[in-house]
């Protein structure tokens, strides 16, 4: 074994031990000898995911209609677009860190096995003109960390196609539920407008600390058109108004529904909301750029696959270098929008998605709420919305039912 090969190994060691195993799922190991043709793929989608998206649309014919719902279609790009979006959502599938850990240091060993890794190496100690010892061991060093990091690059490529794969079955289901809702919506006249979508997504934004357009450049880079966002906000919000306007007069909740539903509460929960949150922060450099936001926010993505409850925190942070604070019990009031909202509306040990604030990157979970006066209202809402979404899943299955749709 050759000295370099050595050092190969003992850089290739500490660094596989550290955050670069922990923060890849992968594929099983390829051959030696495609692993540099991977890497130089891999290095120019990231350069610019956007045109390599739009070269696979292209190539795959994405416009072509792959599902007819009463004659209007859903086409392939969408599919794939749905698909992405909900893989940006940790949805698809995924693996254990111990796999993807395996996997990477088999991936790393055959590229340290190449024989033209170390002819690579020599060839760049030629063309820098290597004279001492010192230099080499530092151009090595250098070396070894490009060719890993072109690795990792090269693994969390092969993961985001694994995991769109496996997403494309829910993506078809949601899109096909969706045109449902917008054709009934459609038919009562209960459309959501522009302005209305505008909003949701201009909050989304405003809390990562960007303009709509800016928003949408970025989701463009993360190999997502925001359109796919505005599709699924406006069938949503408008099959809220769907079910509001059919079964709004149905819906009753008596004092006796309110009364049982207290009476199996406990008094701890019968207050104003507390909230107990967790948080960690990825920080970010002081000159920010969208290439640098955008890995954080995958490496943020990647946490939020491991994630395994709240007690999780502190071993995901400190395996990504990031700060983890436990926030404790908090008003709602003192917690920004939309972050407040997101987290009033979720359910205890949720982890909610990345966000881009001044600090860094930032994964928000809810840990635990407590309530206070307002237990009756709140039980009351609750039962209401318990009841509409009984009705609302009928509703919807039956004009599933009734439905023509015709799968290409």
């Amino acid at each position: 074994m050759s000295d370099l090969i050595r050092m190969f190994l003992k850089v290739s060691g500490l660094a596989l031990a550290g955050s670069a195993a922990a923060a890849v799922v992968v594929h099983a190991a390829e051959p030696a000898k495609r692993v540099a043709q991977a890497n130089k793929t891999a290095n120019a989608e990231l350069a610019n995911p956007a045109e390599g998206g739009a070269a696979k649309k292209s190539q795959k014919g994405g416009q072509s209609i792959a599902v007819l719902v009463n004659d209007e279609p859903i086409t392939a790009y969408e599919i794939e677009q749905r698909a992405a979006f909900l893989s940006l959502q940790g949805g698809g599938g995924g693996g254990s860190q111990g796999d993807f850990k395996a996997k990477a240091e088999a991936r790393w060993k055959s590229i340290v096995k190449d024989p033209k890794t170390n002819e690579r190496f020599k060839e760049l100690m030629r063309k820098n003109n290597v004279q001492s010892q010192e230099e080499a061991r530092a151009l090595q060093t250098k070396f070894v960390k490009d060719l890993q990091a072109n690795m990792v690059a090269q693994l969390k490529r092969e993961m985001r196609v694994g995991i769109v794969a496996g997403a494309r079955g829910k993506a078809q289901e949601e899109l096909i539920e969706e045109k449902i809702k917008l054709q009934e919506a459609k038919r009562l006249n209960a459309v959501s407008d522009e302005a209305e979508v505008n909003r949701i997504l201009s909050g989304i934004a405003e809390r990562n600390k960007m303009t709509l357009d800016q928003f949408g450049k970025h989701m463009k880079g993360m190999g997502v058109d925001i359109n796919t966002m505005r599709a699924r906000f406006r069938a949503e919000m408008s099959w809220r108004e769907v079910v509001r306007r059919r079964f709004g007069h149905m819906v009753s909740i008596t004092e006796r529904d309110v009364d049982q539903v207290l009476a199996n509460t406990s008094s701890a929960a019968q207050s104003d909301v507390e909230l107990q949150v967790q948080r960690i922060t990825l920080p970010l450099p002081g000159a920010l750029d969208q290439a640098v936001i955008a890995q954080r926010i995958a490496e943020a993505d990647g946490l939020a696959r491991q994630y395994q409850g709240c007690a999780s925190l502190p071993a995901l942070a400190q395996s990504a270098g990031g700060k983890f604070e436990d926030l404790g019990a908090r008003k709602p009031s003192t917690i920004p929008e939309p972050t407040r909202s997101l987290l009033l509306n979720a359910s205890d040990g949720d982890l909610l998605p990345a966000s881009v604030s001044q600090a860094g990157v930032e994964l928000w979970a809810l840990c635990g709420r407590k309530a206070e006066s307002s237990a009756r209202e709140t039980a009351q809402n609750t039962l209401r919305q318990k009841e509409f979404e009984v009705l609302a899943q009928k509703h919807l299955k039956d004009l599933r039912q009734d439905a023509s749709i015709e799968i290409r």
